[in-house]
């Protein structure tokens, strides 16, 4: 009985293993069509009786502006070129200030929210960090920076129903990802906590001060360099 049970387990782990590297390895050429979040909104939506919306269009990153590009870098990880997928120093300051009963932000680097999206449900439980710990070091050996960086801009939630660079730029300033000014760009990337709770456009005092911040910072920034 139990060289059964090892068996069946050796079987799920090897499925899991060979679907899991088959699943990155296709997604490093392939657009991801939908996510978990997007599904799970989807279903919400059915739940409450509301009518289902889901906008979300891809485009590659050549077609959405550095502005945003940089400014999701400023917001959620400003390591992002430089880390192998984790920034333990940010890690370990959350945890300090999680500790001290601080509000501030999460750790988790654009890496482990691009292998949380595009693989895996939202949640706070250990066996979720556990399996995006593991995605994230697959995406980071089969995948660049630059690929990782269009995935998550192109699978992030950026609204109510609102996913991806395109979307949200069509959906809070009504023109393409390519045309989004520094202001705009550092507008969308500020709400990225709380999409579903902050506005780019009619933004309170926070929001307005981020927004300054972000854009002051992409002034600053420089051309990207994914081969560093």
């Amino acid at each position: 009985m139990i060289r059964k049970i090892m068996r069946f387990c050796k079987k799920v782990l090897l499925w899991f293993f060979g679907i899991s590297i088959f699943s990155t390895i296709l997604f490093r050429f392939i657009p991801v069509p939908i996510t978990p979040l997007m599904l799970i909104r989807c279903v919400e939506q059915v739940i409450d009786g509301k009518p289902v919306t889901l906008k979300h269009k891809w485009v590659p990153i050549e077609d959405i502006n550095p502005n945003l590009q940089k400014a999701v870098i400023a917001s959620e990880d400003g390591n992002f070129l430089t880390h192998y997928g984790f920034d333990f120093n940010a890690m370990k300051q959350a945890f300090d200030g999680n500790k001290k009963g601080k509000k501030i932000k999460g750790g988790s680097t654009i890496s482990q929210q691009t292998a949380k999206n595009v693989f895996l449900w939202p949640g706070r439980s250990y066996i979720r960090k556990g399996f995006e710990a593991y995605f994230t070091v697959l995406i980071e050996l089969l995948w660049s920076k630059e690929r990782i960086l269009e995935v998550y801009l192109n699978s992030i939630e950026m609204g109510d129903g609102v996913y991806g660079a395109e979307a949200a730029a069509q959906h809070w300033y009504h023109k393409s990802a390519a045309k989004l000014t520094v202001n705009e760009a550092a507008g969308i990337a500020v709400i990225l906590p709380s999409p579903r709770r902050y506005n780019p456009v009619k933004s309170g005092p926070y929001v307005q001060r981020r927004k300054q911040t972000i854009a002051k910072y992409i002034r600053n920034f420089g051309p990207l360099d994914f081969n560093k």
